[in-house]
């Protein structure tokens, strides 16, 4: 496959309902790795951003493309890694037993700029999304200079209230756009920083679940 990727497959030989989850800046494929057994049955995908990111002497994370502090990500250099992300995910769905009408993207920090990309683009593809701690850059990840729409797409956007890295506004300013495009959104603040807490992953597991494994719900 054409990312370097980690996957934790629950038992049985599905197919699954399935989560691709997105790390943020300077991570790896292991950072949301442990998430997995927490969020619920599912088959839980987190590949690895292309780009490698120098965090400290002798230590390499990865992300999804170059950050420029005080200027917006490099459109060319984001398209490139929304084109290795939707490649990847092709070929995901043909090496692993997935659910293709339970398929959630998740993403973190960085991540969630991308995984906001991809439910933009392939709408239809996904059950649900879940940004954690992100923003979104309205005019990058719509891809079209057509007004986009999510088309009631299940949203969960979390955020902590102290977060020194994406302040709370943003994800606040990302909640009224999404609702623009006609998204079904559910916002949680939280008293934390940077980071996923435990009252802010039983809210994940619970949307989670709602939206990829009851049986009264269809995407």
């Amino acid at each position: 496959m054409r990312l370097v990727h980690a996957v934790h497959e629950p038992s049985g030989d599905g197919p699954h309902p399935t989560i691709v989850a997105l790390h943020g800046w300077g991570a790896s494929a292991l950072d949301l790795l442990g998430l997995a057994p927490h969020l619920g049955p599912f088959l839980v995908i987190c590949p690895q951003g292309p780009v490698e990111v120098a965090i400290a002497p002798g230590m390499r994370g990865y992300g999804w493309f170059p950050l420029s502090a005080g200027a917006p990500p490099d459109r060319a250099a984001f398209e490139v890694a929304c084109t290795q992300l939707d490649a990847f995910l092709q070929d995901a769905v043909g090496r692993y037993p997935i659910a293709a009408d339970k398929l959630a993207v998740l993403g973190f920090s960085q991540g969630g700029v991308m995984a906001y990309a991809l439910a933009l683009r392939e709408r239809q593809r996904f059950a649900a999304l879940a940004a954690l701690s992100t923003w979104l850059v309205a005019e990058l990840v719509k891809g079209t200079e057509q007004s986009p729409t999510l088309d009631r797409l299940p949203v969960l956007v979390q955020h902590g209230t102290s977060d020194p890295l994406i302040p709370v506004a943003r994800g606040r300013e990302a909640v009224e756009q999404l609702r623009a495009w006609q998204a079904d959104v559910v916002y949680r603040e939280y008293d934390m920083g940077h980071e996923i807490n435990a009252a802010s992953l039983r809210d994940l597991s619970e949307f989670l679940q709602r939206r990829l494994v009851s049986p009264l719900v269809r995407p």
